[in-house]
């Protein structure tokens, strides 16, 4: 990638989607408007591309904001972008994480998006003492997956999300309201986040049958699978009324299909990852009407950005606006990774530092467009939670609505539907 050093521009391609002017470490103290660099992991291209539809919009609208700069102890400092693809594949994801970091300089990298790119975006910030700041992607398979004791945590790299544990109190709490028998089916492939919801300890196994569920799950699936006819076929032996799982969009809708094929009629679907985008519920027709599956962020959700002062609904109708495409919720994240970022950098006591920079990120206590975000409430060291709740697909006219059905833990967050069965 070339940076072009005399003026700001934007650049198109998976590799580098905004540059700025490059002033060199050594240079900036002496500068007049010093510059501080921001890399950016998201996966635009392959399986997961779906939780960066919104990159494009949420990266041209967050480098405009920062045009004016930001000022840091009464300097005022010109913030550069540099997002690169990690194109759903956690080698890649490694591979330009480094290259921002050794190549690019960055003083801050910023990923999302399950653990495929977040995790190794995050292992190389470790390795090489730069501040991280990561979302989309539940605590655990974040903070276990990478080795993570819960005591000492990690030294550069900080996450936000939710955990297992919500979405499994939100799917108890969606589950709960359907009147269907308690027989689950679990779909989990071999994968960061498959591994995690199924595992035994840490997963859903304990909490559901705590609550009386019976789980039949057939074992770990390899992603991008052809045929789910043996789970199928032991859902159908057990009964079960209910399926959940975590899936990418193909395996969701190859599953989905077959089942319709083999006569298997649950009547409540409830998967993570796979229903989060309306792309994919479009691309099913009428099946795609009554499926369910947790949810980060609406246009309901009642915060602002501190960076803009939108509201949520202002959000996700701008992108709609500017974009012809309905909301999809990773907008809120995306955004609130440079509110974040934004809030780090004005509060910093040296940003030539990274130490300062990640006592500022370790410091944070910020109201976002997802929620707070403040890292000494935990759960653990280097994670703090947003909050999350349960909801459905419903068909309204041309289109599908996303309907709030349980907001148990969550009040605040208005309900705005009710569950109907499959």
């Amino acid at each position: 990638m070339t940076l072009l050093t005399n003026r700001r521009r934007f650049l198109t391609g998976a590799s580098a989607l905004l540059a700025a002017p490059a002033i060199l470490r050594t240079t900036r103290a002496y500068a007049q408007t010093p510059t501080l660099r921001i890399g950016h992991v998201s996966p635009r291209t392959g399986p997961l591309a779906g939780f960066a539809e919104a990159d494009d919009y949420i990266l041209q609208a967050v480098a405009e904001k920062f045009a004016a700069g930001i000022d840091n102890n009464g300097t005022s400092w010109t913030i550069e972008i540099l997002s690169k693809d990690s194109q759903s594949n956690p080698n890649r994801a490694a591979e330009v994480a480094s290259e921002l970091i050794l190549s690019d300089e960055v003083d801050i990298i910023v990923a999302a998006s399950t653990p495929d790119t977040v995790n190794p975006v995050s292992d190389q910030a470790e390795i090489n003492g730069t501040p991280c700041i990561t979302t989309d992607c539940p605590w655990q398979p974040y903070f276990f997956g990478r080795g993570g004791v819960p005591d000492a945590g990690f030294e550069s790299t900080y996450h936000f999300f939710w955990g297992l544990e919500d979405v499994i109190g939100a799917f108890l709490d969606l589950w709960g309201k359907s009147g269907a028998a308690k027989t689950v089916g679990g779909l989990f492939p071999n994968d960061a986040d498959g591994n995690a919801w199924g595992d035994s300890e840490l997963g859903f196994p304990k909490p559901l049958a705590a609550a009386g569920y019976a789980l039949t799950d057939p074992g770990r699936y390899q992603p991008m699978s052809d045929d789910f006819s043996a789970q199928i076929a032991a859902f159908k032996a057990a009964g079960c009324e209910i399926v959940t799982g975590n899936m990418i969009p193909p395996d969701f809708g190859t599953f989905w299909s077959q089942a319709a094929q083999q006569g298997f009629r649950p009547k409540v679907v409830t998967i993570g990852k796979a229903l989060l985008f309306p792309s994919v519920i479009q691309s099913l027709g009428d099946q795609g009407d009554g499926l369910s599956s947790e949810i980060w962020w609406t246009p309901h959700h009642p915060f602002s950005s501190s960076l803009t002062r939108a509201s949520a609904a202002d959000l996700a109708n701008g992108y709609t606006a500017a974009t012809g495409r309905p909301w999809t919720q990773p907008i809120g994240f995306k955004h609130a990774l440079f509110e974040v970022a934004a809030n780090v950098v004005a509060r910093a006591e040296d940003l030539d530092d990274p130490a300062a920079i990640v006592a500022a990120i370790a410091a944070t206590d910020l109201q976002t467009i997802v929620g707070p975000v403040n890292w000494a409430k935990g759960p653990v060291k280097n994670v703090t939670k947003t909050p999350l709740v349960a909801g459905q697909w419903q068909k309204e006219g041309e289109g599908f609505d996303l309907k709030i059905i349980a907001n148990a833990a969550a009040p605040e967050i208005p309900v705005t539907g009710e569950l109907k069965l499959l």
